[in-house]
């Protein structure tokens, strides 16, 4: 028996604060990675390229766990779900293309799931911490409109993309912190 069913009021605010947490430090050590690594696509950059929107789809089955049971948004999830998934298929061809295929491929990203994490926070937003939820998708959808303005233009680096995701990361941990208690979920 899932544990997240069983409590969901309690559990499911610890889940999404938990995940919450975990995309704040694998977004902040990715960030450094790629920042060592971004001015050309080598296998280290490659690979952390399709990883990130890779982690992206595996924490949306997690949410998806705790919606569920929370009777929560799971619309929205799937589009993310998906929406990422085809990403790191998409990160990967467009490497071979070069610098600015990958900035849009990712610009792309940013715009439709960045609108999903809007979404997907207004739903939300009696758990608490969705304002830094709401804030990030919508930063998120006019950073991917500045990738796809990059990649047309000569000396690209993946540098923005590190900070983008570093920035994402500390609206995650903003909005763990900011997360309701379980019983002021009404």
């Amino acid at each position: 028996m899932d544990t997240l069913v069983v409590n969901a009021p309690t559990s499911v605010t610890a889940a999404l604060r938990r995940l919450y947490l975990l995309r704040f430090a694998f977004a902040a050590v990715w960030a450094g990675l790629l920042f060592a690594t971004a001015d050309t696509l080598g296998p280290l950059s490659v690979t952390l390229l399709v990883l990130y929107p890779l982690f992206d789809a595996a924490c949306a089955v997690v949410d998806l766990r705790s919606a569920r049971a929370d009777g929560g948004p799971v619309r929205g999830l799937y589009v993310n779900l998906a929406l990422s998934a085809l990403t790191g298929v998409a990160l990967a061809v467009a490497a071979a293309s070069g610098i600015q295929a990958v900035l849009q491929v990712w610009g792309v990203w940013a715009i439709t799931a960045g609108i999903t994490q809007v979404a997907v926070g207004v739903v939300r937003r009696r758990l608490g911490g969705q304002g830094a939820m709401i804030a990030s998708g919508s930063i998120s959808a006019l950073a991917g409109a500045s990738f796809v303005a990059q990649a047309s233009k000569d000396g690209a680096t993946l540098t923005n993309i590190a900070g983008y995701a570093l920035l994402g990361g500390i609206f995650f941990l903003v909005s763990a912190l900011r997360l309701k208690p379980a019983g002021d979920q009404a």
